[in-house]
C-alpha cells in the first residue's frame, strides 16, 4: 500500500463482558466520573457533557438523513459493563473521598450509590511526594523503590483483571499534576529507560511507572494531567510494538475549553491580538498542588501552548507576532471544586483600531472533567479491539496538549478537533468522510450549461 492510499477500515472485536476501569487517584475527578456512571447505568442521572452517550454523527449526504446517535454507530462498551477500582495515597474509599470532595450532592447523588462507592477501596499508591509536593498520605506502597512500585502496579492489575473477572481494561491518571520533568536521556529509548528504574533516577516518575506498569499489562492508558508520563520515546515506542493505544495530555475542561473555541474565531476572522490573560482561583485538591510553582509550571506549559498552534503566528506575524499571553492560577480554599476563570483579550480589527472581549466562566472542574474520562475509557477500549496501537491523536478533543506522532504540531482548534474524531469514528466504520465541501447540491448553479 502506498502512502496516498487510504488504510483500510480496521475489523473491529465485539465489545463482550467486564471493562475495568482503574484510576490513578480517587480524588475529585474520579469520584465524580464512577459516582456519575453509577447513577446513569440506573436510571437517576442523565449523561451530560458525553459526546459518546448523547453526542450523533451525520453519516453521508444531508438530504440522507442519518445521523445515529454514536454509542449505537461504533461498538462502544455498555456502562453496566464497567467496574471501578483506583490507587491513591489516602486511604478513604470512593464514598468518603466524595463526600470530602463536596462536588455532588451528598442526598441526592452520594447516598443512593453509597454502597457501591463504598465497595471501591483505594489500592496503596505509588507515590512519592517529591514529585507531588503539596500532598502526601500514609496509603502507598511499603516498598519505595521504583522497580518495587512498578512491579506493584503490575501485581494490581492482574489482581483486579482476575478479582472483578475483566476481560478488557482501561487506566486514567486522575491524578495530580507532577512538578515539571524535561525529557531526557532516561526517556530516550526502552533500555535507558528500564535501566533507569532500576537505579532510581528521579527522571523516571511515578506516572511513568503507571503507563510502563499499562503497557506491561496490555492496558490502554490516558493521561489526564499535563505529566510527561507516556509522552516521550520509550513508552511511546513501546505501546506501538505492544499494540497498546495510548493518549493524553491534560483533560480540557474549563478555561483552555474556552480558549480552543475562541481563538480560531479571531484567527479564522484575521482580527489581530495583542495580548490575552488569563487568571483562575480554584480550591479543590488540584488547586493546592499547583500552588506549588514546580507543579504549575507543568501546568503552565500546557495552557500555554494552545495560542501559538492556532493562532500560528510565524505565518501571520502581523497580526499574531508580538502576543502577550500570560496564565496564572491562585489557590483559593473556599472556592473548592468550583473553578472561576477570567480572560482579558486584548485584539485589533480593520485599521488597527483595538477591542476588547472579557470572559468571566464560573465552572465545575470535576462536573467537566468526568464525562471525558468517560468517552476517553469507552474511546480507548474501541480502539484497542480495532488494532489501534501507540498514539491516538483522533482523540485530541479531550485534551489541552494534546499527543502526536513526533514530527507534527499538535492541532487545538476544538471545532477540527471535533471534525477529526468524527471522521475516524466514520473511517472504522466504513463510512465515507464528511468534507462540508456540498458542491453537490448546487451542480447546476456551479458548473457550465450545455
Amino acid at each position: 500500500m502506498t502512502s496516498d492510499q487510504p488504510l483500510p477500515s480496521p475489523e473491529i472485536a465485539p465489545a463482550d463482558g467486564r471493562l475495568g476501569v482503574v484510576c490513578v487517584g480517587l480524588g475529585a475527578v474520579a469520584t465524580t466520573f464512577i459516582a456519575g456512571v453509577e447513577l446513569i447505568r440506573r436510571g437517576m442521572a442523565e449523561p451530560f457533557g458525553s459526546l459518546t452517550q448523547l453526542g450523533t454523527i451525520r453519516l453521508g449526504k444531508r438530504t440522507e438523513e442519518r445521523a445515529p446517535l454514536i454509542r449505537e454507530f461504533v461498538p462502544l462498551s455498555g456502562l453496566d459493563d464497567l467496574v471501578f477500582g483506583a490507587w491513591d495515597p489516602f486511604e478513604d474509599d470512593a464514598y468518603v473521598s466524595a463526600v470530602k470532595a463536596g462536588v455532588l450532592d451528598v442526598g441526592r447523588h452520594l447516598e443512593p450509590i453509597a454502597e457501591a462507592l463504598r465497595d471501591i477501596q483505594p489500592m496503596p499508591a505509588a507515590f512519592d511526594p517529591a514529585y507531588v509536593k503539596r500532598l502526601d498520605g500514609p496509603n502507598v506502597m511499603a516498598d519505595r523503590s521504583k522497580r518495587g512500585q512498578l512491579e506493584g502496579i503490575r501485581d494490581d492489575l492482574r489482581a483486579f483483571r482476575e478479582r472483578h473477572g475483566c476481560d478488557r481494561m482501561v487506566m486514567i491518571w486522575c491524578a495530580s499534576t507532577e512538578v515539571f520533568v524535561d525529557p531526557g536521556p532516561a526517556h530516550a529509548d526502552l533500555d535507558r529507560f528500564v535501566a533507569a528504574i532500576d537505579a532510581d533516577d528521579p527522571a523516571i516518575t511515578p506516572s511513568m511507572l503507571y503507563a510502563y506498569a499499562a503497557l506491561l499489562e496490555g492496558v490502554p492508558f490516558a493521561n489526564g494531567a499535563p505529566n510527561l508520563t507516556v509522552d516521550i520515546p520509550a513508552l511511546r515506542d513501546l505501546a506501538s510494538a505492544s499494540g497498546v493505544p495510548i493518549c493524553g495530555k491534560d483533560f480540557k475542561t474549563g478555561q483552555t475549553m474556552v480558549k480552543t473555541a475562541l481563538a480560531p474565531m479571531f484567527k479564522a476572522r484575521m482580527l489581530g491580538m495583542d495580548g490575552w490573560y488569563s487568571t483562575n482561583i480554584l480550591g479543590n485538591r488540584d488547586g493546592e498542588v499547583l500552588d506549588d510553582p514546580e507543579s504549575f509550571r507543568t501546568k503552565e506549559t500546557s495552557k500555554l501552548g494552545v495560542l501559538d498552534t492556532i493562532l500560528q503566528p510565524d505565518v501571520y506575524p502581523q497580526l499574531y507576532g508580538d502576543i502577550d499571553h500570560v496564565v496564572r492560577i491562585n489557590y483559593y480554599p473556599p472556592r473548592g471544586d468550583n473553578k472561576e476563570g477570567w480572560d482579558n483579550i486584548d485584539f485589533f480589527g480593520w485599521l488597527g483600531y483595538p477591542m476588547q472581549m472579557k470572559v468571566n466562566f464560573l465552572c465545575r472542574d470535576s462536573i467537566l472533567a468526568a464525562p471525558l474520562a468517560l468517552d476517553l475509557t469507552l474511546f480507548l477500549d474501541l480502539a484497542q479491539r480495532a488494532g489501534m496501537a501507540g498514539i491516538q491523536e483522533w482523540l485530541s478533543f479531550y485534551f489541552k496538549a494534546p499527543q502526536v506522532a513526533p514530527g507534527l504540531y499538535p492541532e487545538h482548534d476544538l471545532f477540527i478537533q471535533h471534525t477529526k474524531l468524527k471522521n475516524t469514528l466514520r473511517w472504522m466504520m466504513g463510512e465515507e468522510q464528511i468534507t462540508h465541501l456540498g458542491v453537490e447540491y448546487y451542480a447546476e448553479d456551479y458548473l457550465p450549461q450545455d
